[in-house]
């Protein structure tokens, strides 16, 4: 496995652990979150409040900003779309 893939791993389990935890999701364990299952909607069914806490979960925990709602949809899509832009602009 490469460093990338660890370091993404590792990120994917930070995040799911921060998204029930701060999101106060009920029934759900950061196991059973897919790693490319659609975060809001029809998926796990987060919405726009959830969407600013992630921004704080990101900006606290990572030192990361999303500039934008429309980057955020993009960001926001999956764990794993999470966890690249985490990867990719992290310091």
């Amino acid at each position: 496995m490469s460093d990338r893939e660890q370091d993404l791993q590792e990120i994917r389990k930070a995040l799911k652990e921060m998204i029930v935890r701060d999101l106060s999701l009920e029934d759900i364990e950061p196991e059973d979150i897919k790693d490319d299952e659609i975060l809001f909607g029809e998926g796990l069914g987060l919405d726009s409040l959830d969407a600013v806490e992630i921004v704080v979960l990101l900006q606290r925990n990572f030192g990361l900003e999303v500039k934008t709602m429309d980057q955020g949809r993009e960001i926001f899509y999956s764990v794993d779309t999470i966890a690249n832009f985490v990867y990719e602009n992290r310091k």
